[in-house]
């Protein structure tokens, strides 16, 4: 998809110099799926505390199984 869009250029070149990327697509993309990622992660802990599990959940026993399926 082609957008026209106008970007702080002191911030572009920042960015430029932290990821030694040299395009801008690629430059947009990595700070559109670090934002994703970001916004994921802080939704995951905002259900912190908000999520009750049942009881007789054994979390050690899952946690043991995942390994044999691999």
């Amino acid at each position: 998809m082609q957008t026209t869009i106008n970007l702080d250029e002191v911030l572009l070149n920042e960015a430029f110099q932290l990821t030694n990327l040299t395009n801008q697509e690629e430059l947009i993309n990595l700070a559109l799926q670090e934002l994703v990622r970001a916004r994921r992660k802080k939704n995951l802990l905002d259900l912190a505390g908000q999520i009750r599990l049942a009881p007789d959940f054994d979390h050690k026993a899952l946690r043991a199984t995942r390994h044999v399926a691999d």
